[in-house]
């Protein structure tokens, strides 16, 4: 196989790339690279617009080709040489802006420079030469030809092709090591995140030597081919706000205090109105949910160097603002009606139950000729949710934590997000919530009775019960566990009698039915005894997990995912039944 510093020819490049090279030879020189991009606007931080210039699919498919290719290929040089970069932060796995920050914390002095039009400073003659002439990466005139010529855009590097991040990062390898050396002549630690350029020191005399400094550094810049935007350039003391990339860096890295202020009252804004804005535009919830994992994403940083133990029961206050907002988006303004099942297992089953019998309900599937789409969506445990919601990754038994969000037993670690939010907007939840729970409602200490025992009196059950009960707290009491005994026996009987039932506002409980005469059904109890005793490499389904010959249930429902179309699902009818009616009274 062709190695990439090995490349000779276009039909080598278009080999490595694993595109044709009629399609190539199409992009290059009859669709022509410079027709093929289309330009807008973004605001800056400073409200200034950016001009981002995106290429069209056929072109970025092939751009992100080529920065896999030179991705490797750096990998592979930064192998053979031991060679470890740590200086460039921006566009590379595990290095982000606070990667970045980080080595310049708590400093005495922190300088940050910006070069001027750092994109367009990159035209189509510096990558041609980058690679005719770095040794690492050299290849023949024609191949560094097209290289430039799939990269540029009017001849210079445009901000938005997945060419520009690594092609930045590799021309620029030859500055950082040389503004390494002056860094370190003056006992500076540098780093660079695409064209900002940041140092910082305890030295004290840092400030007799600034001028000189700043002059060295200047030249090498301008020698480079790059020019420093003076009015960006600041010079930071420690008893001032120190901002790195955006981040503040004084004792430990964190988001600017505005930043944060500005996230809480976008949120308190979306809780009360139901929209809101940044920067004058109307945004989306994505874009809130963004501003929020990124301040999770230094709290997370900092948790990690404290050396305290963080858990669902010690979130932060910025922890507690998230948590309040995954609520909100998932539970109480989720678009689509929202399953959540005791494992990952029962989702498969029941995606691949709905594609079988998409013609009985179109509420809740549709088929197109890009494939299905769901209309309704299923709750993924993940790492995240057991953190801020204390859900487990798996098993039925947690499931009793969401409930925990619909009542007030423990406002400290479950708050009543329910009511807060119907409290703050005036408004009720969107769409159903639908806890999908195995049928074993005739035995005692299973998941869906462990729930049932744990149901408590609403918040506006509980004001009728303080108006009839006069603040006799023994009386209050007394009836309080006769009200809430009454409710958990009437929503058993519910859930025996219609297979589903409404715990409160858009919290529903939903069981499978019992097939075949027994008193207790699993949802794999649903399955055809064929399709139950089919071997996979020869070992038998176990659903226990228990055999060391059998396999479990993981496999047995992506042997279900795989196979959806031959399988009989005709017993899973009554939950789709259930979900459909429940969707369809939701939506009128």
């Amino acid at each position: 196989m062709t190695k990439f510093n090995e490349l000779k020819t276009r039909n080598d490049l278009a080999r490595i790339l694993n595109v044709p090279i009629k399609k190539l030879t199409y992009i290059l020189y009859k669709a022509n690279v410079d027709n093929l991009y289309s330009s807008f606007e973004i605001p800056k931080k400073n409200g200034e617009p950016r001009k981002i210039n995106a290429p069209a699919d056929e072109l970025k498919d092939i751009q992100r080709k080529l920065a896999k290719v030179l991705w490797e290929h750096q990998q592979l040089i930064n192998k053979t040489k031991h060679k470890k970069n740590n200086i460039s932060h921006a566009f590379q796995e595990e290095k982000s802006i606070i990667t970045n920050a980080i080595v310049h914390k708590n400093k005495r002095y922190v300088l940050n420079l910006d070069l001027k039009d750092f994109f367009d400073s990159i035209h189509f003659g510096r990558v041609k030469g980058f690679f005719e002439k770095n040794n690492d990466f050299k290849v023949s005139t024609e191949v560094a030809t097209v290289i430039a010529q799939l990269s540029c855009y009017k001849g210079q590097l445009p901000q938005g092709a997945p060419t520009s991040p690594i092609l930045t990062n590799l021309i620029c390898n030859i500055l950082d090591y040389r503004i390494s050396k002056i860094a370190k002549k003056y006992r500076l630690d540098y780093t660079r995140y695409a064209d900002d350029l940041t140092f910082s020191t305890n030295n004290r005399s840092f400030l007799s030597v600034y001028e000189d400094f700043s002059t060295k550094i200047s030249q090498e810049i301008l020698s480079a081919g790059f020019s420093v935007n003076e009015s960006k350039t600041s010079l930071q003391f420690r008893d001032s706000k120190q901002v790195v990339t955006g981040l503040i860096v004084n004792k430990r890295i964190n988001v600017d205090r505005n930043y944060y202020k500005k996230t809480r009252a976008m949120a308190h804004s979306l809780y009360t109105s139901g929209s809101f804005e940044i920067n004058t535009n109307v945004a989306t919830m994505n874009q809130l949910e963004g501003r929020f994992s990124f301040i999770d994403q230094l709290e997370k940083f900092n948790n990690s160097v404290d050396n305290e133990n963080h858990t669902f029961f010690k979130l932060s206050a910025k922890e507690k603002q998230y948590q309040k907002f995954l609520f909100y988006k998932y539970f109480f303004a989720n678009e689509k009606p929202l399953v959540v099942t005791e494992g990952k297992t029962d989702i498969r089953y029941l995606k691949a139950a709905l594609k079988n019998l998409y013609n009985e309900y179109p509420d809740l599937i549709t088929k197109t000729e890009r494939g299905f789409q769901f209309k309704i969506s299923f709750f993924k445990r993940s790492k995240r949710a057991r953190y801020f919601l204390n859900v487990a990754l798996d098993g039925a038994d947690t499931m009793q934590q969401f409930y925990k969000y619909y009542h007030d037993e423990d406002s400290v670690n479950y708050p009543n997000y329910n009511e807060i939010f119907k409290e703050c907007g005036s408004v009720m939840p969107k769409q159903p919530v639908l806890l999908i729970f195995d049928n074993e409602l005739g035995a005692t200490g299973k998941p869906i009775n462990a729930f049932i025992s744990n149901i408590k009196l609403s918040r506006n059950e509980n004001k009728e019960l303080k108006k009839k009960t006069d603040e006799n707290k023994e009386n209050k009491k007394k009836l309080e566990k006769q009200l809430i005994e009454q409710k958990r026996d009437e929503l058993k009987e519910e859930l025996k009698k219609e297979l589903t039932a409404n715990v409160l506002d858009n919290l529903y409980l939903i069981t499978n039915p019992l097939v075949d005469g027994k008193t207790e059904c699993e949802i794999e109890d649903l399955f055809e005894e064929k399709v139950l005793k089919h071997k996979i490499n020869g070992r038998s389904f176990d659903r226990k997990g228990e055999k060391k010959d059998c396999y479990g249930k993981d496999d047995f429902s992506k042997f279900i995912e795989k196979n959806y179309k031959s399988i009989d699902f005709s017993k899973f009818r009554p939950i789709f039944n259930c979900l459909n009616k429940i969707v369809s009274n939701a939506n009128q």
